[in-house]
């Protein structure tokens, strides 16, 4: 091998390592964001001083856990949701799936849970529903929200279009749309009817939870 031969054997050597090296770090950057946002999702969660302030809201207690820690897939997280006098029955029992879809987005998947109610306070367990496992759930298609980091401190997205079919209350799709700090988690949930007029959730913006405790 001649020595021009050699030096552009080195040269793609090295532009090789450089995309390897960068593919890398690039990867590893996106595993810590996943990582920070499901801590920033995993907690106690309180609307309390909203409601104080603004009777249009009510006083609720979001919990969201980690569960199957063993499993290599992304993230996954138990949600139980209630009014805040009746905590021991749920209204909104979810588990939600968390990993990255690409270099710029995360995806939090929603599954619900048949007969959900013998699961609540589950949470609370030291290894909450270890009897299930995600072929046991019922996912709700089209109702992921995809969200995007924004800068250093924030989390945000939404549902997509109209593709979260829901039938409460006349609704015929539901939108969510998320944002997510360390210190607080503000959901805004809506159903709408077939002329894209809203039956159901707030109106005036979306609930904002304080986190009142790490899990």
């Amino acid at each position: 091998m001649n020595f021009k031969n050699i030096l552009l054997a080195m040269l793609l050597g090295c532009v090789i390592q450089f995309f390897s090296c960068a593919t890398g770090t690039a990867v590893h950057r996106k595993s810590d964001d996943l990582k920070k946002l499901v801590s920033w999702m995993t907690g106690s969660f309180s609307s309390q001083e909203q409601a104080q302030t603004d009777h249009d809201f009510l006083d609720i207690r979001l919990k969201m856990v980690k569960i199957w820690p063993n499993r290599q897939d992304g993230y996954w997280l138990y949600v139980e949701q209630a009014l805040a006098t009746k905590q021991e029955r749920p209204y909104r029992q979810r588990v939600y799936h968390v990993t990255i879809q690409d270099n710029a987005t995360f995806e939090s998947a929603v599954y619900t849970l048949e007969d959900p109610l013998q699961y609540a306070g589950e949470w609370q367990k030291r290894k909450p529903l270890a009897a299930l496992t995600p072929e046991s759930l019922i996912i709700r298609k089209g109702c992921s929200i995809i969200l995007k980091k924004e800068g250093d401190e924030a989390f945000a997205g939404s549902t997509q279009e109209k593709d979260c079919v829901s039938t409460l209350r006349g609704a015929e799709y539901a939108t969510s749309e998320v944002r997510i700090t360390p210190t607080e988690l503000v959901s805004w949930d809506r159903g709408f009817d077939h002329n894209d007029i809203q039956v159901w959730g707030a109106e005036t913006g979306g609930y904002i939870f304080k986190k009142i405790e790490d899990f």
